[in-house]
């Protein structure tokens, strides 16, 4: 059966698609009925949604919905009415149709912009998160190393997990503590978690960043 290309034309001069705001089955339906490319002077809106339509070509058999409403386009097609108004009329349509064409791709545009951004918001966001090494010096080979790490260990926040550390010899008798943590990009600065280790003076002369690696 072919398609009732009057019908359809009508239907789509105030429509994006055969049913709802979204490609579907009964589009795919009607597609495969119009058969070509239909010609744009005699059915314009007909022609933007084939077109239209075509681009998902490889997506059409996982569209969803049904081809149900599509049947109301399939057959009774009426012979061509004899076209006592073209000639003059024929070049307003034309020009006009331009206009519309333009309007209704910035709308179809729109919807899809719509639904990638419906589809991005529903997608699980990915936590940035680094390794990072970092370096804490002593005043002296007389510092407790061990009260040293196990004040710089009491520092809690969201995003922060401090792991596995070892001391350095730096020279002098002098040992630094290395202490690997991992931290959520987002909720943890360096800065900050390295002014709040220098609160711990007693014990703590400077630190640094010795390596840093995004995971």
């Amino acid at each position: 059966m072919s398609a009732n290309l009057t019908k359809l034309e009508s239907h789509l001069a105030t429509r994006s698609y055969v049913e709802g705001y979204t490609p579907s089955q009964a589009d795919v339906h009607v597609f495969k009925a119009v058969g070509s490319a239909p010609d744009a002077s005699k059915n314009p809106h007909v022609a933007r949604w084939y077109k239209h339509i075509e681009s998902y070509a490889a997506e059409h058999a996982d569209l969803p919905g049904s081809s149900t409403a599509g049947e109301a386009f399939i057959g009774g097609e009426a012979a061509p009415a004899a076209d006592a108004a073209e000639g003059d009329d024929d070049e307003i349509d034309l020009f006009g149709s331009d206009d519309e064409e333009d309007a209704e791709a910035e709308r179809i545009k729109a919807e899809r912009v719509a639904a990638y951004n419906a589809k991005k918001a529903n997608k699980p966001k990915t936590v940035a998160k680094s390794v990072v090494t970092l370096d804490v010096k002593p005043w002296d080979d007389e510092t407790d190393m061990e009260a040293l790490e196990k004040s710089v260990r009491s520092i809690e926040q969201d995003g922060l997990v401090w792991g596995a550390s070892k001391l350095v010899a730096i020279g002098y008798g002098i040992r630094k503590l290395q202490i690997t943590i991992v931290i959520e990009d987002e909720k943890v600065s360096l800065d900050e978690l390295q002014e709040k280790v220098a609160e711990f003076d007693d014990y703590v002369q400077s630190s640094d960043v010795a390596a840093m690696q995004k995971l």
